[in-house]
């Protein structure tokens, strides 16, 4: 067996579908990127926790199905290039495949969040639950140089 810094590491955890649920996630993204050796503070820290934020809320707000909770998978590669986040909630369908950086309409008050992390991200893209069922999980992805 390879020893632990050759593996992937990978973090995974159920979140209920309300702000509290969105909040801890946030929490638990920050906590384990500072583990993975990213501190707390750190632009990779700051901008994956932001981007988890938008994410989690986006699951709450749009995604939920009274019930239901929502997933967050943090995964760094072994190589330590890569870190992706998928948030998996359990409505389908919703969003667009691909975001542009400046909105639609300037003046709306809503709209933005998804806009904001395709900037931040080097991949962002949406596609049906892994393993079947109802949901959609949302992937960003940072390459680490």
């Amino acid at each position: 067996m390879p020893p632990p810094s050759a593996r992937s590491r990978r973090r995974a955890a159920e979140a209920t579908s309300t702000p509290r649920g969105a909040r801890l996630a946030r929490r638990l993204a920050s906590h384990r990127l500072d583990a993975w050796g990213f501190p707390y503070g750190s632009e990779l820290n700051e901008t994956v926790t932001l981007v988890v934020a938008e994410l989690a809320a986006n699951a709450v707000t749009h995604g939920r199905v009274p019930g239901r909770d929502f997933h967050l998978s943090l995964t760094l590669t072994a190589a330590r290039d890569l870190v992706r986040v998928e948030v998996t909630d359990t409505r389908d369908g919703g969003l667009s495949e691909t975001w542009a950086c400046a909105p639609e309409d300037a003046e709306a008050e809503t709209g933005r969040g998804l806009r904001l992390v395709s900037c931040l991200v080097n991949r962002l893209s949406v596609g049906p639950r892994e393993g079947g069922g109802p949901g959609k999980t949302v992937r960003a992805e940072w390459e680490i140089s």
